[in-house]
């Protein structure tokens, strides 16, 4: 009997096909014998002490111009499932965090849903980073500006991003002297109310801020340097910068033999770490992305090593 893969996703309509690593998952998936359904936020809800869940059963395919068929409509409950994989795109708003709470239902029915919905909650992607001190820059985290104007004399030159934020939103560089200083920080704590992350600037990104994916807290043996784009100071592919496969450093697996095990006990079995230089800045456990990428680099499978991987979850 074939397995049935459900995808809490972002509709399948506004999705890019040529770079979505969660299409690569359901492709992988459907490759395998698997079914495939998308599951949207809003088709989460309780019955009594139950999820219910409506979703559309599809087939997918690697096609620029039709990805998707919509096979079915069909309206049932989390055992409708063998795994449910959360890959909604941040923000990280008050309706992701009780989709998390809905998706432990799930989890209590017996259905393996990956990453576990409790840590996804719980492990901001950026605070997330300093469990793992030997790994990360000198950074402060603080709604203060006047701690942060001592950062900032302190290091000269640094870095400033919400806490909230993704594909290099909202982040800042705070070089000497910057005449824009206070108003980039008032902005940013919202006039002292608003926590936010300053951090060292790392002069290596330049060569690139590098995405290393893990799966069950091994990594992919290359890591995708996103490179900023000339006068940029954001490496993301998001903010333009251009992405360039590299094999991993002994450094970059240093960092990850240092965060692995805990990845495994928090059940993040898919993640993103962000590396610049020696350093670990941000620990993507929401929705990674540069599947693509990567496969398309290195003629990886990432996505099917993925499946294979909750295949055998399923069968331990």
């Amino acid at each position: 009997m074939s397995k049935h893969l459900g995808v809490v996703m972002d509709p399948l309509e506004s999705i890019n096909p040529k770079k979505d690593s969660t299409l690569a998952m359901m492709e992988a998936a459907q490759s395998r014998g698997w079914q495939v359904s998308e599951i949207q936020l809003s088709g989460l809800h309780m019955q009594g002490s139950e999820l219910a869940i409506n979703y559309r059963r599809v087939e997918v395919q690697y096609d620029l111009n039709a990805w998707f068929k919509v096979l079915s409509h069909e309206s049932g409950f989390a055992n409708d499932f063998d795994v449910i994989l959360m890959r909604v795109d941040p923000p990280f708003n008050m309706d992701y965090v009780y989709a998390t709470y809905l998706l432990e239902f799930a989890m209590r029915a017996g259905i393996l849903v990956a990453n576990h919905p409790g840590s996804i909650r719980d492990c901001n992607e950026k605070l997330f980073a300093l469990q793992f001190p030997q790994c990360t820059p000198e950074l402060v985290v603080t709604s203060s500006p006047e701690t942060i104007k001592d950062f900032h004399a302190q290091h000269h030159d640094i870095i400033l991003k919400p806490l909230d934020g993704m594909g290099g939103q909202s982040i800042f560089r705070l070089k000497p002297d910057d005449t824009n200083r206070n108003v980039i920080i008032e902005t940013l704590t919202q006039d002292g109310h608003q926590l936010i992350m300053a951090q060292r600037y790392i002069p290596e990104i330049r060569e690139g801020d590098t995405r290393i994916l893990m799966i069950n807290g091994k990594p992919v043996p290359y890591g995708l340097a996103r490179i900023p784009s000339a006068g940029e100071t954001r490496g993301n592919l998001a903010a333009g910068g251009s992405g360039v496969g590299r094999t991993l450093t002994d450094r970059d697996r240093w960092i990850c033999d240092q965060v692995g095990p805990t990845l495994v006990e928090k059940g993040l079995y898919f993640v993103g770490l962000d590396v610049i230089g020696d350093y670990l800045t941000e620990i993507n456990v929401t929705c990674p992305t540069c599947v693509r990428e990567l496969n398309a680099q290195f003629d990886l499978d990432i996505a099917g090593d993925y499946i294979d991987f909750l295949s055998q979850r399923l069968d331990d």
